[in-house]
């Protein structure tokens, strides 16, 4: 029988309707707890809070609002984390933020918990997308790195795009652990009846919808998708474009948009799984133009709902759509030219293409690889013997 572990899991940057990383954690916590495990997420907010969830036990601690985030809050109060993990006395630590949390490395090390840090960006893409210049990002990227695999037992990255960077400075304890998506939530027969309805909101007859579903911030290049709506539409291609998503750089998309003229809608943040379904869904092609991305959550939702993805060709993304849309260079040029070139494989093709790519992307799936990073079947067979 299985030995429950009391894992628990770390997060900043995250928001009430912030996007990928609150999914991920939020279907990871519900996997471990169906497992057999007893899973505790601490986050910052605005006020200390407990509340018994889907994913476990979630535990929110003050924690300030990082200037020029758009709202995104880290845990800034060591004292305060040390003090509610000593209480909590966790099996294993999961740790989603290797700058300013890694610390709690050391501090697994001094209690005797075995302690994971999850990769979800690449270090070096995210200081070259802040602006650092290229050999600058990757040498301080590497030591960032560096400090990381020293401070935990294991470091978990969920593409082998994600683990280079710490294959490239020598790191041995690396393990691999795909994200997933949720493929009844997100399958296309259930939008089937609502999808033109839902379309005509956003595309006139005859108009190609795309969608952009993310954070509007620097690092995952918004104004890409403006860039490639400005082409197409140069081009003759009578495209439209609808935004799902907020951040800090709205106000400055919002005005272009309106400066020249480009049909973009900026529908801010869409609550509910099934409205941003049904708008993945009804969309002819989904943009994913972050080069730093490590997954992509977004994308692979599009996939799920049978949506075809022009992704950054920089990012890790070509590896996850595979067949199922098309890896572009980070111009906006080329990301016309890959929705051209989507637009030119029948729908039906296209369509049943990308569900059956989101197919290969189970929760469960990575629910088993992440329990296996955690050492969970050398604990199965300890408690066989």
């Amino acid at each position: 029988m299985t030995t429950p572990l009391r894992i628990v899991r770390l997060a900043n940057f995250v928001t009430p309707v912030s996007g990928g990383l609150r999914t991920a954690l939020r279907h990871l916590g519900a996997g471990y707890l169906a497992a057999g495990h007893r899973p505790v997420l601490i986050v910052p907010g605005p006020r200390r809070r407990e509340e018994s969830t889907d994913q476990g036990l979630v535990i929110t601690l003050p924690g300030p609002v990082l200037p020029g985030s758009g709202g995104y809050r880290v845990l800034t109060d060591r004292k305060a984390v040390a003090r509610t993990l000593a209480s909590l006395e966790p099996d294993r630590l999961e740790v989603s933020d290797r700058t300013t949390l890694r610390w709690t490395g050391a501090w697994a090390r001094r209690n005797g918990v075995r302690a994971a840090m999850v990769s979800h960006e690449s270090a070096t893409g995210l200081l070259g997308a802040w602006g650092l210049p290229g050999a600058a990002a990757r040498v301080l990227g590497d030591r960032i790195n560096s400090r990381t695999a020293q401070a935990y037992d294991t470091v978990v990255c969920t593409t082998e795009w994600a683990a280079a960077e710490f294959r490239r400075i020598g790191a041995e304890h690396v393990v691999r652990a795909p994200l997933g998506v949720d493929l009844e939530a997100l399958h296309p027969d259930r939008f089937a009846a609502s999808r033109q309805r839902v379309r005509t909101r956003y595309a006139g007859r005859g108009q190609v919808l795309l969608v952009l579903c993310s954070r509007l911030s620097a690092e995952k290049r918004p104004a890409r998708a403006l860039d490639a709506l400005a082409e197409l539409r140069r081009r003759g291609t009578p495209a439209v474009l609808a935004v799902a998503g907020t951040g800090p750089l709205l106000p400055g998309l919002s005005e272009r948009a309106r400066r020249e003229r480009l049909p973009v809608r900026f529908l801010g943040h869409v609550g509910g799984r099934d409205a941003l379904a049904e708008l993945l869904a009804c969309a002819d092609v989904v943009l994913a133009p972050g080069p730093v991305e490590t997954f992509g959550l977004a994308a692979l939702e599009a996939l799920a709902c049978g949506t075809p993805v022009v992704a950054s060709r920089h990012s890790a993304l070509p590896s996850i759509i595979g067949p199922a849309g098309l890896a572009a260079e980070d111009s906006g040029a080329a990301f016309a030219d890959g929705v051209r070139d989507l637009l030119e494989r029948p729908e039906y093709d296209r369509r049943a293409a990308a569900r059956a790519r989101a197919e290969e992307f189970g929760w469960p799936a990575a629910v088993a690889g992440f329990l296996a990073a955690h050492g969970t079947d050398r604990v199965v067979a300890e408690a066989r013997r």
